[in-house]
């Protein structure tokens, strides 16, 4: 009904305040009015619906708080399952590791009682000679002691006769407790020893077994009674290329001899008379003065620091030498002469190696198998006791690198000793072969024995190893080859 009305240009209320203000007023209030109804007409369902959409967003959030407050519920429930599940899982585990270290330790243990199987035996005979050492410790330290300091200068015959038939019987009768059959120079050195002196260049009969033990043992220092230069050829070959050898007779020896005494080298000083220079005397009487933390001796008018390391031999060459008693006090005199027995496997070696090489090369490759043998196992027997030594008893079961290394050792050394039982076997047949020798070997150590005894008819009657065996394949050059009897 308003519509016609509305649609005047006249019926607004600018048009209508020049009539009447009142008009006006009316005239817009009919207007939005108008207005107002026609956009309520619209809102109001939208607003409705509106309100009708919150009621049902309000319940359902309501729901939803529900739901999610049930979610929770059931995922601290879920959580907590999951919780005990590792726990559960975890302890599995712990089990599983321990029930597996348990058998890797019982594997080991396994492996370790069987890796010490072997040397069960022989500690169980340590223990036993140990023992009995504890109570022949006495006996046994004298006689070594007697040996290393009174045998030296005397030939094998006369060593002998002291320590076996006048030393011992002595000490048995005064009741001093001795190991039954002992040798002092088994207490002296071991096979061990014995083996790395011989890859030393040391001859490997007796007396010089026994020589090589007392300049070990001696704290004196060794003068060597030396004509064949043996007991020289061992000494470089065991102190090395950085051995400093001199001579009285060469000029300024003396400050060699400080120089190698301050520096700690290895001086040899070859070549000695009957008497030795009295400058020598402080040094070789030991006459040391502490001056601070080191020691000095005496050299002429020099006052010489000396060092640790410092060692000193001293060599002859002449066969019977006769010295002061002050030497015999000052130094250890020590007869390197070879024996005849000695003399004549040299000869023996010398022979074979002309006459059948292949075999005395043999031979020789042997003797050092044997010698590296016997050094290899006292090695790895120390090395084993070291590391059982160090180990910690309540974790040896879990010292994997120590059990392998025990069957480590355990294989070499039975791989070794399988060795050494071969090459005893082959050595047999070798030296059944090379005594066909034997007998020029013998004749030769018997000539050489007789010449040098020429130096008692006079004392320039010198012959030297080294050219006896020069005239010695001369001889073998000379003689006519003939064919082997069988």
């Amino acid at each position: 009904m308003l519509k016609p009305l509305l649609a005047e240009e006249w019926f607004n209320k600018e048009t209508m305040l020049t009539k009447s203000q009142a008009a006006a007023f009316m005239c817009s209030w009919v207007v939005n009015i108008v207005q107002y109804n026609t956009i309520f007409k619209k809102v109001k369902p939208l607003k409705d619906a509106a309100d009708a959409a919150q009621a049902m967003a309000e319940e359902k959030q309501a729901e939803l708080a529900i739901v999610v407050e049930n979610v929770r519920q059931i995922n601290e429930k879920v959580a907590a399952l999951n919780e005990q599940l590792n726990e559960a899982v975890a302890a599995k585990k712990r089990v599983e590791d321990e029930a597996q270290g348990l058998q890797d330790q019982l594997g080991l243990a396994n492996r370790l009682t069987g890796g010490l199987a072997d040397e069960n035996k022989r500690w169980a005979e340590n223990v036993l000679t140990l023992k009995e050492e504890r109570n022949t410790m006495i006996g046994n330290a004298l006689l070594a002691s007697a040996f290393v300091s009174y045998i030296g200068p005397f030939n094998y015959i006369f060593r002998a006769r002291l320590w076996r038939d006048e030393w011992i019987p002595d000490i048995t009768q005064k009741s001093i407790p001795i190991t039954v059959g002992i040798d002092p120079l088994e207490v002296l050195a071991n096979a061990a020893d014995q083996a790395v002196w011989k890859t030393e260049g040391l001859p490997a009969d007796r007396v010089s077994l026994e020589n090589a033990a007392v300049v070990v043992s001696c704290n004196r220092y060794p003068l060597i009674i030396d004509p064949q230069l043996q007991g020289q050829k061992w000494i470089r070959g065991r102190e090395g290329t950085d051995m400093i050898s001199i001579q009285l007779s060469q000029k300024q020896w003396l400050k060699k001899v400080e120089m190698a005494v301050s520096n700690g080298n290895t001086l040899m000083i070859e070549s000695i008379g009957q008497d030795i220079d009295a400058i020598l005397d402080p040094l070789l009487s030991k006459q040391f003065v502490k001056k601070g933390r080191n020691f000095t001796v005496k050299l002429g008018s020099e006052d010489v620091e000396i060092a640790p390391s410092f060692k000193l031999y001293l060599q002859t060459k002449l066969i019977n030498p006769h010295y002061k008693p002050e030497t015999a006090a000052q130094c250890t005199i020590i007869n390197f002469i070879v024996t005849e027995a000695g003399l004549e496997d040299q000869l023996l070696a010398m022979v074979v190696k002309v006459e059948k090489p292949d075999l005395e090369s043999t031979k020789e490759e042997l003797v050092n198998k044997q010698n590296e043998f016997q050094i290899t196992l006292a090695g790895l027997e120390s090395g084993l006791l070291q590391q059982l030594s160090d180990a910690d008893p309540a974790t040896i079961l879990q010292n994997t690198a120590l059990i392998e290394s025990l069957e480590v050792t355990k294989k070499t050394s039975t791989e070794i000793k399988e060795q050494q039982a071969i090459a005893k076997e082959t050595e047999i047949k070798i030296n059944l072969l090379r005594e066909i020798y034997r007998k020029v070997a013998a004749e030769g150590a018997m000539l050489y024995f007789l010449l040098i005894q020429l130096c008692i008819v006079d004392h320039m009657y010198q012959y030297s190893l080294e050219s006896f065996t020069t005239f010695f394949f001369k001889a073998i050059d000379k003689t006519e080859p003939f064919e082997e009897e069988d």
